[in-house]
């Protein structure tokens, strides 16, 4: 592991809002890629896109169109698996391949540019 990406403590929780995670569904079987907004008892709210669009979406970011992530909420039951989004030996992660491509952070990207609602006091 990247020391930068090491735990403070090891009882720190990896899985906190912002972190990026790929997670595997079940019933339907379905792969997402995406920031943790939020984790808890009742499931977990997303923002990322099918693990299919992923290389869609770097092309769409890498050419300067516009785009959308999701906002997704799963309920605890549908989660088979959720894993911190890291590089595996000479293999990058998938937040690396996004920021090599775009320059962009991609926590940052994905929830600016998603249907998370602000209020009136948080400017866009």
């Amino acid at each position: 592991m990247n020391p930068s990406n090491a735990l403070t403590h090891p009882t720190d929780n990896p899985f906190r809002a912002g972190t990026m995670v790929l997670v595997t569904l079940g019933n339907p079987r379905e792969k997402f890629w995406g920031a943790i907004l939020s984790l808890n008892a009742e499931g977990l709210s997303l923002c990322g896109v099918e693990l299919a669009s992923f290389d869609d979406l770097v092309s769409l970011v890498k050419d300067g169109e516009p785009f959308s992530s999701g906002v997704v909420f799963f309920p605890m039951h549908r989660l088979e698996r959720m894993e911190l989004d890291l590089p595996d030996g000479n293999i990058p992660s998938l937040s690396e391949r996004f920021t090599s491509k775009t320059g962009l952070n991609p926590a940052a990207a994905l929830i600016d540019h998603s249907a998370v609602p602000r209020t009136i006091e948080e400017p866009r």
